[in-house]
């Protein structure tokens, strides 16, 4: 899977492309908080492509306002990253940087990344945005349950698929998508969510999903360490039990 793959499987309309690289100067004046992160964009970014700007003007779709928020464009943009990059703080501080939101493409080395993540404006600084719900990101180049799946998650990532009723319904709508191929991982089934009520619910089962196996990870590691065998068995009686909710919520998805 390359960049250029996960653009055209986008379809974006001719008109909304930009094609231009943004110094990372901005991304450390803008999204660098400590000396830590102004290191991590410096060193760990080789360069940043403005692929394409999403606005009602190019692409048909109304803005969205309210007394939080406000999404008068989408922008989408390519990071190429240097070896043993920080790629998971650097897209958090893009998001955070840029004052719309964003459809994020990281590229290191063999892996491709796409990430999300709505914003709502700070409450204690003017001109400032925060994440509003925690970032979504998969690896595209994970295995996919089956050839299949990865090819209907292609084809639903396409604008044309997505709802137009303003910009922040047409980002929730790719938001959606990709959270509809984190379940397919998961199921071997690639299905989107038919209503906002569905969507919501597979979100939070997700959540659940991780969190569970966490858990259960962390129970496996403290039973291999352990040398008391009542203790063992009663970790292994909570794995069970935990590996039992994960399958229900599994079913869920």
């Amino acid at each position: 899977m390359t960049v250029q793959d996960l653009i055209t499987a986008l379809e974006l309309p001719a008109g909304c492309r930009v094609g231009q690289r943004i110094p990372k100067k901005l991304l450390v004046e803008n999204g660098a908080p400590t000396t830590a992160d102004k290191r991590n964009i410096t060193e760990g970014i080789e360069e940043i492509q403005w692929v394409a700007s999403l606005k009602p003007s190019s692409i048909g779709v109304p803005e969205y306002r309210d007394e939080t928020r406000e999404y008068l464009e989408i922008a989408v943009l390519h990071i190429a990253l240097r070896q043993d990059a920080k790629a998971a703080r650097i897209a958090e501080l893009t998001h955070r940087a840029v004052p719309y939101p964003i459809l994020l493409l990281l590229k290191a080395q063999d892996k491709l990344t796409l990430s999300m993540a709505h914003i709502r404006w700070a409450q204690n600084e003017a001109g400032k945005v925060v994440l509003d719900g925690g970032l979504v990101a998969v690896d595209l180049n994970e295995p996919a349950p089956t050839p299949e799946v990865f090819s209907a998650f292609l084809r639903a990532l396409s604008m044309t698929r997505q709802p137009r009723e303003n910009l922040r319904v047409l980002y929730q709508g790719w938001l959606d998508t990709l959270a509809a191929f984190q379940a397919a991982q998961i199921t071997g089934v690639f299905t989107q969510s038919e209503t906002d009520e569905q969507a919501i619910a597979r979100r939070a089962s997700l959540l659940a999903c991780r969190e569970l196996e966490q858990q259960i990870t962390a129970l496996r590691t403290a039973a291999a360490k352990e040398k008391q065998l009542a203790r063992q068995v009663a970790l292994n009686l909570e794995i069970k039990i935990l590996q039992a909710k994960m399958s229900e919520t599994r079913a869920l998805l």
